[in-house]
């Protein structure tokens, strides 16, 4: 219990923002203890405090800060958190050996601040002084770079285990919101009715209700399903939601290769029963629009129904909130989406983007 909590103390200070200043701090302090290195000579005990000494640490001081922020912000995000080590590195390696240049140029001009003056007496002592700071700044990036690998490996291990809960309980929610006895009871009962009318037709409506069943129960437990297996599934809910109703007409467009696009199963469904349950008019033909387009990279799911006036509030997304769609979203794809709500007195429309 002690070694988890003492994990759980290490993970909030590498990644609650309100730490931030407290991280910054305890970096400045290892820049401090090693630049502070420039005020000590070879084989001498005292501090040289000269105005020379002063003026080059603080050169140095700001050369460093100038190296860390560059890889904190640029190099790492850029290339080692996108797996192209060789390319963090062959960056890295010239960055370093630039600030190295302009600090011993800087050093030059103020009486070598960083380096001891030469001395035939302690060349070796010179030498290790002059290969120390190279050494020392490559440690400090390289600490730097494997505690922002570690902070990163931190935040996906969080971010995978609240998806695998949020997903978990989002289609938990799902099945006890879609399959309910009231919908079940209306299409079996539309089927009975069917079967002495018309029992080709019967027969074709408990396949699909069948189907729908299936697909819910055991396709929602995988990670991952095929664009037209969704497409599909999405069609038999709203076909046998046109059964079950008279006044309601629906299409369901697709645009682009979809054929290729896995996705988490039950993505869209919240916002088409969305659209069925608040479509509902017992005056006017109630109408759904579905359409799924594919460009490039990106795929766009679009989403309108119309709504009774005077119409009902649409507040809710299946039963699981508008939130909660949100926030799956941002787990699964995280900078990776825009969804767009427009709501009027006649209609609700849904636009969503994800880039794959």
């Amino acid at each position: 219990m002690r070694g988890t909590s003492e994990n759980h103390v290490f993970a909030d200070f590498l990644l609650r923002p309100d730490f931030r200043l407290y991280r910054h701090l305890l970096l400045q302090v290892f820049i401090l203890v090693i630049t502070t290195d420039v005020f000590r000579d070879p084989l001498e005990t005292d501090m040289n405090l000269s105005r020379e000494r002063v003026f080059g640490w603080l050169l140095y001081y700001l050369m460093m800060n100038a190296l860390i922020y560059l890889n904190i912000y640029i190099l790492v995000p850029r290339y080692l958190l996108k797996d192209k080590l060789w390319k963090y590195l062959g960056a890295t390696v010239v960055v370093l050996a630039l600030c190295m240049a302009v600090i011993f140029y800087l050093a030059s001009l103020v009486s070598h601040p960083v380096m001891s003056e030469p001395s035939d007496e302690i060349p070796f002592e010179s030498w290790l002084n002059a290969i120390s700071s190279p050494l020392a700044i490559g440690l400090l990036v390289a600490g730097v770079s494997t505690v922002l690998l570690l902070r990163y490996w931190i935040q996906t291990d969080l971010r995978k285990e609240e998806l695998r809960e949020n997903s978990l309980q989002a289609e938990l929610t799902l099945l006890k919101n879609q399959i309910n006895p009231h919908f079940l009871f209306n299409m079996l009962n539309n089927a009975n009715v069917l079967i002495r009318r018309d029992p080709e037709e019967a027969a074709k409506v408990l396949l699909k209700l069948e189907d729908l069943l299936r697909y819910q129960i055991h396709e929602s437990s995988r990670d991952q399903v095929w664009l037209v297996s969704e497409i599909r599934f999405l069609n038999d809910f709203l076909n046998l939601e046109k059964i079950r109703r008279d006044r309601f007409e629906y299409t369901l467009s697709q645009e682009g290769d979809i054929g290729q696009i896995a996705l988490p199963p039950l993505l869209f469904i919240p916002f088409v029963e969305n659209a069925v349950k608040y479509s509902f008019d017992s005056e006017r033909t109630s109408v759904v629009e579905v359409c799924f387009r594919v460009q490039g990279k990106q795929l766009e799911f679009y989403c309108r129904n119309t709504k009774p006036v005077p119409a009902v509030p649409s507040g809710k997304v299946g039963g699981l909130g508008l939130a909660n769609i949100k926030r799956r979203l941002e787990l699964l794809y995280p900078d990776r989406y825009s969804l767009h709500i427009r709501d009027t007195e006649t209609e609700y429309r849904v636009q969503l983007l994800i880039r794959m």
